[in-house]
């Protein structure tokens, strides 16, 4: 598709969903699926000169080969992010999954309990044949969410229209502190508070529907239930369900906003991973993130090595593949777009390893080092969509970071001693 052709589709400057397809008729099928605050702008941005290094290989092919393009209009980002995920799990198109599966993302789910919970949960983790999340049943799935931390402020923004629980145990259950915990979340508005079972399962009912992307139909069941409340004299849960409709076209979603405005402006999200070690001891692991070509501090983390049997170890393979492991047991930390790793084809293989064990398919360039120590050349660069000079930046700004991480872990041992 050329940036020519956009204009036969009339994209509105509004929030809603649009899906890039391939072929006609009945061999139609949908190569993408997206949201926008702006579909004008968003879809305008696939066809930037840039396009490869903020959105990556895997987003050019498909615009090359898309010939099609469908949209709706949403009144909101936050019916936006629903009604997409609904689109990619009835299409499954192929641009939109960073891993084989999909298993990397988040889905929502509705426990199957006395008392259901609503929790975002990691796809890896769900039983879809049996709906089952380890010991926990479940009622429904909805999902998968491509960001995470979109996922957690929809959840955020539905429990402030239609009250529910998200405890980590069923309610009900746990020792004092957590019941306090719960009690306490009653009383702040956190958690439902003087609702009967059949209002909390009506919420329940009408979360399940906000998620599965059914808002239109969950509009004419809100009103439906409104009038016949008036009709019994039930005003006050009349009144209730007002504000409900209310709140549905007036929800304040700046927050899914600013998130979804930055994705058309910034480079991509960049992991570094390196390693400090002194014949084993005081091993730490760090990740370092940069965006647009700037460190983004708030979001690094560090790994004290933990090794076989709980020792350190000076095997920088072994430790690489540690931290990388316990970084993809935190979903929700944004996703990003490439992961630099510092060695040459044994470590960024090894990184590659870990990825294909959670059927993750982020892209992985390594800098290879000379004798001093300096970059000599960068592997998978241009595959992984970025720059060799963010390549470097972002393994530089690790080396340093890990470097100074066990000087201070060292000097703090020697002290000890």
């Amino acid at each position: 598709m050329q940036r020519g052709e956009l204009a036969k589709f009339d994209l509105p400057d509004c929030p809603g969903v649009y899906l890039f397809t391939q072929g006609k008729g009945k061999s139609k099928k949908v190569l993408y699926v997206g949201k926008a605050t702006s579909l004008r702008d968003r879809v305008r941005s696939y066809f930037d000169i840039e396009l490869i290094a903020t959105r990556g290989p895997r987003i050019v092919d498909m615009v090359t080969q898309a010939d099609g393009m469908m949209h709706e209009t949403t009144p909101t980002v936050l019916e936006a992010l629903v009604r997409e995920a609904a689109l990619i799990r009835h299409y499954d198109p192929p641009a939109n999954t960073l891993g084989k599966d999909g298993k990397s993302f988040l889905y929502a789910v509705i426990t199957d309990e006395q008392i259901p919970r609503v929790l975002a949960i990691r796809g890896k983790d769900i039983d879809f044949d049996n709906l089952r999340a380890g010991e926990t049943k479940l009622k429904s799935t909805y999902g998968p969410f491509p960001s995470g931390f979109q996922l957690r402020e929809a959840l955020r923004l539905i429990r402030r229209i239609f009250p529910f629980y998200d405890t980590s145990r069923p309610v009900g259950e746990g020792n004092k502190h957590l019941q306090a915990k719960v009690e306490f979340n009653r009383q702040i508005g956190q958690y439902p508070k003087d609702m009967s079972k059949s209002e909390y399962m009506r919420s329940i009912r009408n979360v399940g529907m906000f998620l599965a992307g059914n808002v239109k139909a969950l509009r004419t069941q809100l009103t439906k239930d409104m009038k016949a409340a008036a009709k019994a004299e039930n005003f006050e849960d009349a009144a209730v369900m007002r504000k409900q409709l209310f709140a549905l076209d007036h929800v304040q979603d700046v927050s899914l906003i600013k998130e979804d405005r930055g994705e058309d402006k910034a480079a991509p999200r960049i992991e570094a991973y390196d390693t400090a070690h002194l014949s084993g001891t005081n091993a730490i692991g760090v990740m370092t993130v940069i965006e647009n070509g700037v460190t983004v501090k708030r979001d690094y983390r560090t790994f004290r090595i933990q090794g076989r049997g709980g020792k350190s170890t000076n095997d920088d393979i072994a430790s690489l593949k540690e931290i990388l492991s316990r970084r993809l047991g935190h979903p929700e930390w944004p996703m990003p777009r490439a992961i630099v790793v510092d060695g040459g084809k044994t470590h960024k293989k090894a990184a590659e390893d870990v990825l294909s064990q959670y059927q993750i398919g982020i892209p992985v360039a390594a800098v290879v080092k000379d004798d001093k120590h300096r970059p000599r050349e960068v592997l998978g660069a241009l595959r992984a969509g970025i720059t060799e000079a963010d390549a470097v930046l972002a393994n530089s700004e690790a080396h340093r970071f890990s470097i100074t991480l066990h000087r201070k872990a060292r000097s703090k041992s020697m002290r000890k001693g």
